[in-house]
């Protein structure tokens, strides 16, 4: 399928489902795909992420990922007081991004086209960059210090994984590239090869316990997941921020998506996505299925324990580890801000 096919099918999306509810305030695209012409293929293992505005100051999760005519959409909602100011959008890394192009599907008060005219014009300006990279680590920071050492294994994993795996996000926005989710480790690495800062990508990978990761264990790995994956979809009632990612039609991304990376030579790249997903599954089972998620959390468990984790204290070792890497994370973000675009410095 073409972008351009799965934008007109979101775009239709937005008009018959998001628009008629009375707290709409408009939609646009974000994630992997902006950015991409109309005539691009899109992956079979990415989806294209719609972000519906809404003035409801706590709205619902998004429906999360499910097909529309034939595309594969996901929809979040957020709230319109997020969206207050062109300097808070261009603070924020995770939101910046999707305001440098023209993203709008629908804009009934004309803010969000007032909105992209001002972030897209001081996008790249160094300042805000830096702000955006400080955001980006106060992430990290904030994640790591929240970790509960009370909580159910797979969540402490869960709080672990993702805030270790924004060191990838910091160097994305230094370079003023997509911080993107499940393909973020091969994007780091190429934009540290791009800015010959390719010394630091192993380091990223013994971050998160997988730089001698063999692809037959990660294979194994991936086929106990496909099973954990399959088992969660099927019971899965409880709400879930995530829950649109362990659904059947969200299969291609999770799994085939990241057997593609496995079988390209990316296992280790493969491996947060197949962590994050694992764990992710195991809060669905414990919440509508206990007795499957007792029997599914060895292979959960074998997992971690290849990335050298099998307790609550490796998990703040590992967490202290982080922060102590974040100073020379912080030195190889400003060295690519300072050379610009593609690696050629900056004038001036």
């Amino acid at each position: 399928m073409r972008v351009g096919t799965a934008r007109s099918a979101a775009v239709q999306w937005v008009a018959e489902h998001a628009r008629p509810d009375a707290g709409f305030r408009g939609a646009y695209f974000s994630g992997s795909t902006v950015g991409l012409p109309d005539d691009a293929e899109l992956s079979p293992f990415s989806d294209v992420d719609v972000v519906v505005v809404t003035a409801a100051p706590g709205p619902p999760a998004g429906p999360g990922k499910f097909r529309f005519r034939d595309a594969l959409l996901e929809v979040s909602h957020l709230p319109w007081d997020e969206l207050a100011s062109a300097d808070a959008v261009l603070s924020s890394y995770h939101l910046a991004g999707s305001f440098r192009r023209d993203t709008v599907i629908d804009d009934p008060t004309g803010r969000l086209r007032e909105l992209r005219a001002d972030v897209s014009r001081r996008f790249a300006e160094p300042s805000w960059v830096r702000r955006r990279c400080l955001d980006a680590e106060h992430r990290i920071e904030s994640r790591l210090a929240a970790l509960d050492a009370s909580a159910p294994f797979h969540e402490q994993v869960t709080s672990w994984l993702f805030p270790t795996g924004v060191t990838t996000h910091v160097l994305l926005v230094a370079a003023l590239r997509n911080p993107t989710v499940r393909l973020r480790y091969p994007a780091a690495r190429e934009v540290l090869d791009a800015y010959g800062q390719a010394h630091l990508y192993p380091e990223l990978l013994e971050l998160l316990g997988c730089a001698r990761l063999s692809a037959r264990r990660t294979g194994h790995h991936l086929d106990e997941l496909a099973r954990t994956f399959d088992a969660a979809a099927a019971v899965a009632r409880t709400p879930f921020v995530f829950g649109g990612d362990i659904t059947a039609g969200a299969r291609p991304v999770a799994i085939d998506g990241s057997r593609h990376l496995v079988e390209r030579g990316d296992h280790r790249e493969a491996v947060f996505w197949i962590v994050a997903t694992f764990a992710r599954c195991h809060t669905v089972l414990a919440a509508d299925a206990p007795e499957l998620h007792r029997a599914r959390l060895p292979a959960f468990r074998e997992a971690v324990a290849d990335l050298g984790i099998a307790s609550t204290e490796d998990l703040l070792r590992r967490g202290e580890e982080v922060i102590a890497f974040l100073p020379r994370l912080r030195r190889t973000a400003e060295r690519i801000l300072a050379s610009g675009p593609g690696g050629v410095p900056r004038s001036g």
